[in-house]
């Protein structure tokens, strides 16, 4: 089996001095997942990776990428010694991007970027020999790292590119030098940072910057910001592909439907009608993955395989996945959770509650009669000094008077929790943690609860509290 690094070859990549021969099958910078075979890459952030290496090299990596030499270690200890080990790693990314002949997409966004990763890797993996980054490795040493995994075989790329201040995405983009870039969404993400929607869109355009030459540009044709993107589309020379709801757009959509588990998508492109599945509730999900089928295309792989292939696709875990609750096996009595606990911002928010008011809950298995639409929403951070509106907005989303209660974690959900009539107002908590330890009254049989939230709300405990009420039986698919 051809290695993915030599001890030659990342040396030469890096600029860096091996201090013997080593060859590694893959790279990791985390010893609690490290792999027999690996080279660990010892980062520093929030702790010294180099403290790990030891560690690391006792489970079987075949090297350690360093700038020093930890202490402890045997004389004959297989490293690869550099200046900067950040450093080292885009070097190892870009020699990785630089030996393939894989067609590369990139895709960034406000919402949906990682979910829209997962469906074209989905649907390019029966095309060819398709990789992809890990969750959501998508940060300035997330993208080196996905690409340093990549083989020279690789038909196929997806590569997923976030951020969180300006001047990220574009280095990022450079280093992986896609073919394709596509946008899913901007919204008001990371306001604090950014101060405005038109700040956040052109930061989301630098993605262009990093397109090969004749790239396309993927581009949701029915923001707020959509000229803007294109703007910074033609500003890098690619060509402009739109997909939306919008009469212009390139690939159209024309209808959804909602169901329990699925939507189902009816599109045009040009004068071919397509039809397609979508294995998860929310309009959303139809139009990424309908921006997904334009970037296929764009890539040159056969769009209709790509959408019978959509099939494989499922919600992250913490994305939306719904699962059914069981609580008594002789009764059959169970309720739904919607765990969308990972990230949140107002758009996101308000495809998560469509998904929820679209739902059916089940009557007559519990002791209130009628099945709830129930809501468990988190704080939604760094959204700047708009914060408080923002969060109180979220009380005029069209359809909202079908879930309730409403229940409110932290003290930016306040302002929600203020602004919803008597009749849908739940409890409001500080913290997740005191709404988590009363998680047997917050549901009753035949009900639907989601949980949503940015991830530092820690709203997530609520949804492990639930979870542990009963054992989950078959998954089906939620929102992101």
């Amino acid at each position: 089996m051809t290695p993915l690094w030599t001890s030659h070859d990342a040396a030469t990549a890096t600029g860096g001095r091996p201090t013997r021969d080593w060859q590694a099958a893959g790279v990791s910078i985390d010893t609690r997942t490290i792999r027999s075979g690996d080279l660990f890459v010892a980062l520093s952030a929030a702790r010294d990776g180099h403290d790990f290496v030891g560690q690391a090299l006792e489970k079987g990596a075949a090297a350690a990428l360093v700038s020093r030499i930890p202490e402890g270690l045997a004389s004959d200890a297989p490293l690869l010694i550099v200046d900067d080990v950040l450093t080292a790693l885009e070097a190892l990314g870009r020699s990785a991007r630089a030996r393939t002949k894989a067609r590369v997409v990139a895709v960034t966004g406000s919402v949906g970027k990682t979910s829209t990763k997962e469906m074209l890797r989905a649907m390019l993996s029966g095309q060819g020999a398709t990789h992809a980054s890990d969750a959501s490795y998508n940060n300035h040493w997330g993208v080196p790292l996905t690409l340093a995994r990549m083989p020279a075989a690789t038909d196929y790329a997806v590569i997923e590119i976030g951020m969180s201040n300006p001047g990220e995405i574009a280095p990022l983009a450079r280093l992986a030098r896609p073919h394709v870039a596509m946008i899913t969404t901007v919204g008001a993400a990371h306001m604090a940072a950014f101060g405005s929607l038109s700040g956040i869109a052109r930061e989301k355009g630098a993605i262009f910057e990093g397109l090969e030459p004749e790239g396309a540009a993927v581009v949701n044709v029915d923001l707020e910001t959509t000229g803007i993107l294109t703007g910074c589309a033609r500003a890098a020379g690619a060509k402009i592909i739109g997909f939306g709801e919008s009469p212009a757009a390139d690939w159209r959509l024309s209808e959804t439907r909602t169901l329990d588990e699925t939507t189902v998508v009816r599109a045009s492109h040009g004068d071919q009608q397509i039809l397609f599945k979508v294995a998860s509730p929310g309009r959303h999900f139809a139009q990424n993955a309908l921006g997904a089928l334009a970037a296929v295309a764009a890539l040159g792989a056969d769009p209709v395989m790509a959408a019978h292939d959509l099939g494989r696709w499922a919600p992250p875990s913490g994305r939306g996945t719904r699962e059914r609750i069981l609580l008594d096996v002789v009764e059959e009595t169970f309720f739904d959770l919607i765990d969308d606990a990972f990230n949140a911002n107002p758009t996101s928010m308000a495809a998560s509650l469509d998904v929820l008011i679209h739902a059916k809950p089940v009557d007559g298995i519990g002791s209130l009669g009628a099945g709830r639409r129930i809501a468990i929403l988190g704080d939604m951070l760094e959204l700047g000094e708009d914060e408080l509106a923002l969060h109180a907005a979220i009380a005029k989303h069209p359809g909202l008077k079908a879930v309730a209660p409403i229940h409110c974690v932290g003290p930016r959900m306040r302002a929600l929790h203020q602004a919803l009539p008597l009749a849908q107002r739940g409890e409001w908590v500080e913290t997740a943690a005191e709404l988590a330890t009363r998680a047997r009254a917050l549901m009753d049989p035949g009900d639907i609860l989601l949980v949503k939230g940015s991830k530092g709300s820690k709203v997530s405990l609520v949804a492990e509290a639930l979870r542990r009420l009963g054992q989950p039986a078959a998954k089906t698919e939620g929102t992101e």
